[in-house]
């Protein structure tokens, strides 16, 4: 199983969507808490869906599960906790969501994770992506940068 991640800040459109177009994903994951945003341009809920269909031939799926509470990510972003602090508990909230076991492995299988971050480093996706990885084994991860 390949699972590719992807953020949209820092990219134009047509190196985002060419990014995913020959990716070889079949669709997009959008992990991120709010994907409503005025401020996520090509990238917000509607539009993207849009995009997405008509450029990439792709389709989009929002999953919020695998998103930071609303407290933690403001934690983080305010400077209230450390990166460490910030991935134990973004952990521990996946495991208290069993996403682990739940029947997501087909809508996870050959997608992209969509978050707004750059790059992966300090982002949520990898992290789902990781957790992916250690609780199904057979995850093969590439980041789209």
């Amino acid at each position: 199983m390949k699972v590719f991640t992807i953020g949209f800040t820092k990219k134009s459109a047509s190196v985002f969507f060419e990014l995913l177009r020959t990716s070889g994903a079949k669709r997009v994951v959008d992990v991120r808490l709010n994907n409503a945003s005025q401020l996520a341009g090509f990238a917000k809920r509607d539009d993207l869906a849009y995009f997405l269909h008509e450029i990439c031939r792709m389709d989009y799926v929002h999953m919020p599960e695998l998103s930071p509470t609303k407290e933690l990510l403001d934690a983080y972003r305010k400077e209230q906790c450390d990166w460490d602090t910030y991935e134990r508990e973004f952990i521990a909230l996946l495991n208290d969501r069993g996403i682990g076991k739940k029947g997501i492995k087909q809508t996870i299988s050959n997608s992209c994770l969509l978050c707004s971050e750059h790059e992966p480093d300090h982002c949520h996706r990898r992290l789902v992506a990781e957790y992916f990885k250690r609780h199904w084994g057979d995850v093969e991860i590439e980041h789209l940068i």
